[in-house]
């Protein structure tokens, strides 16, 4: 029953959001989008879960019929201090989601309301321990945009349309959605926009079921860790994978992550709120996190999980001080400029706990690309470090990117002198036009990487002693596990016989033509 109600859930969402696309097709086109429908799912979630939050308390205190929504403005900013204390935010009740939504049809200055009523929510912040969580949230909801309109009725006539298509969403409570509502709305815009999500956002979105594996590669059999972190966390499906997996109150000290892209940063942020996840609970940075990392006081992590970007420049041997960096150095060697993929590994190895978990997904190239990624390779395997590597199928990811990506999974504290390859890359079911991890799939790759498993054409162990020497440290699991065949076997007794049965069969019928035109020529 769970299962038809997420369906049923999920459709509802695809459903509201092609209705709103459809209802303002031509101004708000492609991929910008995103921000309009994800701002405002947010919106009427914050809102949602601030009335909540003061109801909840009016009714403990004997109050049944107390609704914050319908409370007079005056009398709700007298618990305004006590609201921001325990949220981190303030809306007045005028201001709440629902109430714009009932009126908004009939507000000649709707753009600018809801502009008034974004800005209150983040200045509402502003001195106390949330603001970091909510400076700048809203940048990106141009409610003046062009893209909306010429003008301003135009541009209100779209908003209403955007308002009214998120409030039809009829999940009652936003918070009790049976889906990630989130995730799912991201991955459907990715859909809508497939050519243009690599460019605009594909680069920055790990599918859910990706994320799942990493997860739980990293998780293992632990019942909670300290501290999870992204350095470049996108959107922070990552992260929040871990709520799903062990509860919040399970990641003790909370989720962190940093995002060189500002609109993605502000989605990270935002998608923390969705998922429920309290203002202190979560710390995003905005940076560059190889030039500049914003968490050195709060390293190391117990879990680390990333996508980084691949193969992309940075500053490398350009800047001499790089190579004294305590994140870079062991290695000797820093990574190629024109590809910071490793760089990105070596950062994450640096910050790892002892007794942490890290797994990473790579472009394939890393796996065997020779100069210094090799050099960086081999302090990785001399020294232990690399527990797994996973090659995955291709075509997962939304956009024009069909590579076939690999995993790779580091731990400092490896009970064996052995690298697992596991050749995953069939490992899929074909929905739509991408390949899709599935459950079964999803439990036998994490089986095999957390039992150790091998298995024939799928999974071998490697000492570390191999991979050296000749072997170059290829890490490339096509070198390591060997391909079924798949070819048709061929008896070749069988196959000269059948020829053999030919050749008297084809010299049978030339007799019998030869005796035929001897009688016609007689």
């Amino acid at each position: 029953m769970a299962d038809a109600e997420k369906e049923s859930q999920r459709a509802a969402l695809h459903k509201a959001i092609w209705g709103i696309a459809d209802e303002v097709r031509g101004a708000v086109d492609g991929w910008d989008f995103k921000m309009y429908i994800l701002g405002f799912l947010f919106y009427r979630f914050i809102s949602e879960d601030l009335a909540e939050f003061v109801d909840a308390g009016e009714h403990e205190s004997g109050d049944l019929d107390f609704s914050y929504a319908a409370l007079n403005d005056d009398e709700a900013s007298e618990a305004r201090d006590g609201i921001i204390e325990e949220k981190g935010y303030f809306l007045l009740p005028s201001e709440l989601f629902a109430n714009v939504a009932t009126r908004c049809d009939r507000d000649p200055d709707l753009n600018e309301t809801l502009k008034s009523i974004f800005d209150h929510i983040e200045g509402s912040s502003i001195g106390t321990r949330s603001e970091k969580s909510f400076r700048g949230l809203f940048d990106d909801i141009d409610l003046n945009s062009n893209k909306l309109g010429t003008g301003v009725a135009e541009r209100n006539q779209r908003l209403v349309k955007i308002i009214k298509g998120i409030a039809s969403l009829d999940f009652g409570n936003i918070k009790d959605a049976k889906i990630d509502l989130f995730g799912d709305a991201y991955e459907y815009l990715m859909n809508m926009y497939a050519s243009n999500a690599g460019k605009s956002g594909g680069e920055f979105f790990t599918p859910q079921e990706l994320s799942e594996l990493l997860a739980r590669i990293v998780v293992g059999d632990r019942t909670g860790v300290n501290k999870v972190y992204d350095p470049a966390c996108g959107s922070g499906s990552l992260l929040l994978r871990f709520a799903k997996i062990l509860g919040q109150e399970n990641v003790r000290r909370g989720f962190f992550g940093q995002e060189i892209n500002i609109t993605t940063y502000n989605l990270a942020r935002i998608n923390m709120f969705l998922h429920q996840i309290p203002f202190d609970k979560f710390d995003i940075a905005l940076g560059d996190t190889l030039m500049n990392p914003k968490h050195w006081d709060d390293e190391p992590f117990d879990a680390i999980v990333s996508n980084p970007p691949y193969s992309i420049s940075w500053a490398g041997n350009s800047d001499p001080t790089l190579i004294n960096d305590a994140r870079f150095s062991p290695a000797g060697v820093l990574a190629p400029k024109s590809k910071a993929d490793l760089a990105f590994t070596m950062h994450m190895l640096s910050w790892l706990s002892q007794d942490g978990k890290a797994a990473i997904v790579e472009f394939p190239g890393v796996l065997y690309r020779g100069g210094a990624e090799q050099k960086i390779r081999k302090y990785m395997v001399d020294n232990n470090f690399i527990e797994a590597v996973i090659q995955m199928p291709a075509n997962l990811f939304f956009g024009p990117v069909t590579i076939a990506v690999c995993v790779i999974v580091l731990s400092k504290s490896k009970k064996d002198d052995n690298v697992l390859f596991v050749d995953a890359s069939e490992e899929f079911s074909h929905v739509g036009n991408k390949n899709k991890l599935m459950p079964d799939n999803i439990d036998r790759i994490y089986k095999t990487v957390h039992d150790r498993n091998e298995e024939e054409h799928f999974s071998k162990l490697v000492p570390i002693e191999q991979l050296g020497g000749d072997n170059n440290y290829n890490l490339s699991v096509g070198t390591w596990v060997e391909k079924r065949d798949t070819r048709e076997k061929i008896d070749i007794h069988e196959l000269n016989q059948r020829i053999a049965g030919i050749v008297a069969r084809e010299q049978e019928l030339r007799e019998q033509i030869d005796a035929i035109v001897a009688n016609l020529e007689a």
